[in-house]
């Protein structure tokens, strides 16, 4: 079957497509209409799912929104009459909104799909999943293991902020769930509003900020905002938030636990805002370790898979991984909203059909795993289960099946050419080895290189195909490509991407990290400060993306050319565009950029392009200012 997935009307809307079990498609649909986190029907993203499937909309059998709107407008209307008559002003502004659009997505995405397919039977085509079940299955489903605890953590879906769950071949149960107000997503905005950083984009800000900081905050955070069990399971003090019933997140009985408001936009940095930040790192990592050592001990399961957006702070994913007592890991790249798309996508195509998981693929079939229970919790997707040889195997090491998260657009020499002609771009076209050892010279050489190659990702990662490349060696590049390339502040840690085969020698990893959603410290052998300096954060760590040469064979091999320049297998990986900017999509978006930053080499498709050869007079001037900031 072709089940097409969609998450949109709050952040991040995107489509993805699954056929017969195969995940063939995922994009954001801000790549394609160049606003950050666009929140639209993503109609543009739909449109290459569908192309990408090679048939049209209408040979679409499912399609699967990814959460139940009618649930959240009973949270709105439930908190609004629980807080009445505050927050009114909130209740106000919100309803025009929900009356006119959100209230009836299900006739909007109809008349959407009948204006692509207008014979096809949408009423029957459209199914909706429930939030968490949408992120759950975006966890399990693509994972290596056949059986898993899954965790989700988000800000807020309908009603839940975070589940536990039990996943065995192709079953997949909710046991557990904490509801709104209560959540930890929510509790780290917070700290990310205090900070003056965006709600909902800048939380990673606040994640990269804790490591200037001292923890000095963490106990009177646990004494006043969040009462947590030694089950992880917790509440928010409310009288310190105003998310339920203002246009903020915090108030200024917040404000006082800090003694000082929030950091206003343009206000310089200070040591206290790094304190908080430390702080607040710390009270979510020591959270979500009581939530996994409970997970485990409950379930008894040996692997954990993780979605929601809390499950893109790699640190915390870190503290699970060493103090949460599973074996292994493994995270969703799209692990935020537009994961959700392909999360509805797979619990419809596994969980309601019975299709085949692409990475069981080749494992055989068995009963149910025991520890699933048959009427414990909610049972949410149920299907004929593809379960472990015996209960108690470990599960095996498969590749997962997300493709390396390379399920977006790529494009033919022959495009690339025609639309670098049309944008006026000189460039010299080259085999694939040459244009490998020129974008390893030129990294080598102290040059940032941009990199688009094959498919663009899917989720906020840029892992080797859309991505601006630097060495990691040089003391000053972490501030060049922070203020000179990516217009933004100077104490953004970058990533460093290393061979798979390589990561032992410079970091302390025992395991592939290719989606850059583990953070790991330098080897004492190797001190990250002295031999990565640009790709090592202010504590010694890096989330590192270690590359296999099977997933994604153009970027090893350029970081073995590099690395046969210089000894060092690892370079810098920060994604391609500017603070505030998508990810770019297009040959277009890359050439722009490229002009538009002191990006001194764009290596695309088989052509390679040097700044000084370019028309000076196609050179950007205030590119970065076309861009909100995040």
């Amino acid at each position: 079957m072709r089940i097409l997935g969609v998450s949109a009307f709050y952040h991040d809307s995107a489509a993805a497509l699954v056929d017969g079990g195969r995940v063939v498609a995922a994009a954001q649909e801000e790549r394609f209409s160049r606003v950050k986190g666009d929140p639209g029907y993503p109609h543009r993203a739909v449109e290459y799912c569908v192309r990408q499937s090679g048939g049209t909309t209408a040979d679409i059998d499912r399609v699967v929104f990814y959460d139940k709107p009618f649930l959240k407008f009973e949270r709105l209307l439930e908190t609004y009459i629980a807080f009445a008559p505050r927050g009114f002003r909130s209740f106000a502004m919100a309803l025009p909104l929900w009356v006119k659009e959100k209230l009836f997505q299900k006739d909007l995405l109809r008349r959407r799909l009948k204006a692509a397919a207008p014979n096809a039977d949408w009423n029957e085509r459209l199914l909706f999943a429930e939030h968490h079940q949408s992120h759950a299955a975006s966890a399990f489903y693509p994972s290596p293991f056949r059986d898993a605890a899954v965790l989700t953590l988000d800000g807020v879906g309908e009603w839940a902020t975070a589940s536990a769950s039990i996943g065995s071949g192709n079953s997949l149960q909710i046991i557990s769930e904490m509801h709104f107000p209560h959540s930890l997503g929510l509790l780290y905005a917070a700290f990310t509003y205090h900070a003056g950083f965006k709600v909902n984009s800048g939380e990673y800000k606040l994640m990269g900020l804790a490591p200037y900081g001292e923890p000095k905050y963490a106990a009177a955070i646990m004494d006043n905002l969040i009462d947590v069990k030694s089950d992880g399971s917790f509440r928010l003090n409310l009288d310190y938030f105003d998310y339920c019933v203002g246009l903020k997140m915090t108030n200024d009985r917040f404000d006082g636990i800090f003694g000082c408001p929030p950091r206003a936009d343009g206000e310089p940095i200070s040591q206290r805002h790094m304190d908080i930040a430390a702080s607040a790192q710390a009270v979510l990592e020591e959270v979500v370790v009581r939530l996994a050592r409970a997970l485990r001990a409950e379930t008894g399961m040996r692997s954990l898979c993780m979605a929601g957006g809390v499950a893109l702070n790699c640190v915390a994913n870190a503290a699970i991984l060493r103090r949460g007592g599973f074996d292994d890991i493994w995270i969703q790249p799209a692990a935020g909203d537009a994961g959700g798309a392909l999360g509805a996508a797979l619990a419809a195509s596994h969980g309601l059909f019975g299709e085949p998981r692409q990475s069981l693929a080749a494992a055989p079939a068995a009963a149910v795993h025991p520890a699933l229970p048959a009427a414990a919790g909610r049972a949410v997707i149920a299907a004929p289960p593809v379960a472990p040889d015996a209960p108690d195997a470990p599960n095996d090491h498969i590749p997962d099946a997300m493709n390396g998260a390379q399920l977006g657009p790529e494009y033919a020499d022959a495009e690339i050419r025609r639309r670098l002609d049309a944008a006026g771009a000189r460039y010299e076209a080259m085999g694939g080895e040459a244009l490998v050892g020129a974008a390893a010279a030129a990294i080598a050489q102290g040059k940032a290189v941009g990199w688009f190659q094959g498919r663009m990702e899917f989720g906020p990662r840029a892992l080797g195909n859309r991505s601006i490349l630097a060495d990691a060696r040089r003391p000053d590049m972490q501030r060049v490509l922070n203020l000179k390339v990516k217009s933004r502040e100077s104490f953004r840690p970058f990533a460093p991407s290393v061979m798979l085969e390589d990561a032992p020698g410079w970091f302390a990893l025992d395991r592939e990290s290719p989606y850059m959603l583990l953070t790991a410290d330098a080897k004492p052998q190797r001190p990250g400060r002295a031999d990565l300096p640009a790709a090592t954060h202010v504590d010694g760590s890096a989330r590192v993306q270690t590359v296999r040469r099977e997933t994604n064979p153009r970027y090893h091999a350029l970081l073995a050319a590099f690395k046969a320049l210089t000894g060092c297998s690892a370079i810098v990986n920060t994604s391609f565009n500017v603070r505030g900017e998508p990810i770019v999509c297009e040959p277009e978006d890359a050439f722009r950029c490229f002009m538009g930053t002191e990006i001194d080499c764009l290596a695309i498709g088989n052509f390679f392009l040097r700044k000084e050869d370019q028309n000076p007079a196609l050179l950007i001037k205030g590119y970065e200012n076309a861009f909100e900031p995040d």
